[in-house]
């Protein structure tokens, strides 16, 4: 007698970015590690908590390296390993650079998982680097407790067109590639409650590449870039204020949200990781969502393969919005910056 293998996400204590070490857990851990010895040629480091390292390779080149992988987000194997691997290949994008090469991190539980299962993870995520005209090249695996998949992904770019988290200028004006709610989404499937619409509002939206990262870095005028993951919008805004010593003003009535989002959160749907976000930063966080709680449920919600958030000249909008409806993207203008310290504020 055949039994039906158990869901994927029945075997993670969490999902997707959600996974993530809270930022002040994380703070407290590296607090006291060595701080990296200068390399010349190391352009990014784990200074700023950008999205990837980039090593300076000749006058041309530059190399970034990036890793990430997490638990499933979502039961329908194939789709975990597209997010998994749309979400890997998007630190690469964030920093304006053109994948080239990706390296599989596979952790299953051999033992509860039919090998059928973890080949449609592995296929998703093969597919996903087709896509991206690159190609799975190896990788680790190991048998463990819970089902993990994610990408080692390689890039390169030009070392003048790097984009990092931390050069956003007073006067930019602040772009949101994708819709906010994939935390919420997740959290309402969990539990039985999202519509199949939304199950494919949120496969279309995990799945889709950040490819316009990498026109969006040469255009004139463009001064920082990140994507927003597991930290929320708030708390990636909040890395790219600290790193560039400004204020971001976000205004809450122009964030983009995928379908029925505020109506799940007030139903409840709502992770746990998303109030880990607000309690390690939210004494940095000012305006609307200190009193409007369902506001900061929503915007410190945690995205798994998140948009891009663009940091730009006013001069520059217009070439930044086409390039990401170029590449399959609704991008929007949802906030700037200021000349405030290290804060957000959100109208």
């Amino acid at each position: 007698m055949s039994t039906e293998p158990p869901k994927l996400t029945s075997l993670a204590h969490g999902g997707g970015c959600g996974c993530k070490i809270s930022p002040a857990v994380l703070r407290e851990i590296l607090a006291d590690l060595p701080s990296i010895t200068p390399y010349k040629d190391l352009l990014v480091g784990a200074q700023t908590a950008d999205d990837a390292a980039v090593y300076r390779l000749n006058d041309e080149q530059a190399l970034i390296a990036t890793t990430d992988f997490f638990m499933p987000v979502v039961d329908d194997p194939y789709d975990f390993g597209q997010i998994a691997a749309t979400n890997a290949l998007s630190d690469v994008y964030a920093m304006g650079g053109t994948p080239i090469l990706a390296l599989a991190i596979v952790g299953m539980p051999i033992n509860v998982l039919p090998a059928q299962t973890i080949r449609d993870i592995l296929r998703g995520g093969q597919d996903v680097c087709q896509r991206a005209g690159i190609a799975v090249a190896g990788g680790h695996s190991i048998d463990s407790v819970e089902p993990i998949y994610g990408l080692v992904a390689l890039g390169l770019a030009h070392p003048k067109q790097i984009q990092r988290n931390a050069d956003a200028q007073v006067g930019d004006q602040l772009i949101l590639g994708k819709p906010l709610g994939v935390g919420i989404y997740s959290a309402a499937l969990k539990k039985g409650q999202l519509p199949q619409t939304g199950y494919r509002a949120l496969i279309d939206s995990t799945t889709l590449l950040n490819r316009a990262g990498t026109p969006i870095a040469r255009i004139e005028g463009v001064h920082a870039m990140t994507d927003v993951t597991g930290f929320g919008l708030l708390g990636h805004a909040l890395e790219m204020a600290q790193g560039a010593s400004v204020g971001i003003l976000i205004d809450s009535q122009r964030v983009p949200w995928l379908p029925d989002v505020q109506a799940l959160a007030r139903a409840g749907h709502v992770t746990g990781a998303s109030k880990r976000n607000w309690q390690a930063y939210g004494h940095d966080i000012k305006g609307r969502v200190i009193e409007d709680v369902l506001l900061r449920d929503l915007l410190t919600d945690p995205q798994t393969s998140g948009g891009l958030l663009v940091a730009c000249r006013p001069s520059a909008v217009a070439a930044v919005l086409e390039a990401f409806k170029a590449h399959g993207s609704t991008a929007c203008v949802i906030g700037e910056v200021t000349d405030e310290s290290a804060t957000v504020t959100v109208s």
